[in-house]
């Protein structure tokens, strides 16, 4: 039979792959308090290392998805994903060295806090020819950048995806809709992860035996997500509302047991 752990793991990464899948991000926001409170992993640290690769595997499969049916901006998405990659770097580099249940609360924090924002957020509208070209780099480049390292820095320092935090970003540096700006943050969310899952590599702060299963779970769970968006794609803004709530709660969650550590 398989350990319950596993079984547990391979459920937490359906989850978070079907949120990625959905919306683009928030379900690598969820791989980190899943994995040390339903999964059981003892050290914040381990967990982080051990979502950045599963986060960052997931990712890739659901941007496959979304590419085949044109939901990527790929010169954006590529540019806003290079930035942030150097503040990715940044960021865990000095996430390895804060203080363990301390993260877990600035976590939680940063997670009622964008799920204010989320709450706050527009609808579908946007410029669905938009295109990072010769004649739009003067006033998309500086966006893209400026929105992309700042991204990648929080992205690593918390060991996350960062794609909640990518979409908006991508929305507010092109305004591009919706439904574009999740298939192309799934680039950044890729990147981000990938660099934060080699730093903690070095570091020996992964558990490799469960990455599998947490793969295995978020490409089920992807493909489902990826459906479903398309599905409700003019209902982004409701469904945006409800993973807010649910964000909402984890962060409270997180921020109560880090405190009572």
């Amino acid at each position: 039979m398989i350990p319950l752990q596993d079984l547990l793991a391979t459920g937490s990464g359906a989850l978070v792959g079907f949120v990625l899948g959905l919306i683009g991000g928030g379900g690598s926001i969820l791989a980190v308090p899943l994995l040390v409170y339903v999964v059981g992993v003892k050290s914040p640290h381990v967990a982080i290392g051990t979502s950045a690769v599963a986060v960052a595997v997931s990712a890739l499969a659901n941007l496959i998805g979304h590419a085949r049916i044109g939901n990527v901006k790929w010169r954006c998405a590529i540019v806003f994903a290079m930035a942030g990659t150097i503040g990715a770097a940044l960021g865990s580099t000095f996430g390895k060295h804060f203080d363990g249940e301390r993260l877990l609360v600035l976590f939680g924090v940063v997670m009622i806090v964008i799920a204010m924002l989320m709450l706050r957020g527009g609808g579908q509208s946007g410029d669905v020819e938009v295109r990072l070209t010769r004649k739009t780099a003067a006033k998309l480049m500086p966006l893209l950048m400026a929105y992309g390292v700042s991204v990648g820095a929080l992205a690593g320092f918390f060991g996350i995806g960062g794609g909640f935090l990518v979409v908006p970003g991508i929305v507010a540096a092109t305004g591009m809709p919706l439904i574009f700006a999740i298939g192309s943050s799934l680039v950044s969310v890729f990147a981000f992860g990938l660099t934060t899952a080699t730093n903690y590599a070095v570091s020996g702060l992964i558990d490799w035996s469960l990455v599998a299963f947490f793969i295995g779970g978020g490409i089920i769970g992807g493909f489902g997500g990826q459906r479903l968006a398309v599905i409700l794609a003019d209902k982004k803004r409701a469904l945006s509302s409800v993973f807010a709530a649910v964000v909402a709660l984890v962060g409270a969650y997180v921020v109560w047991r880090g405190l009572t550590a």
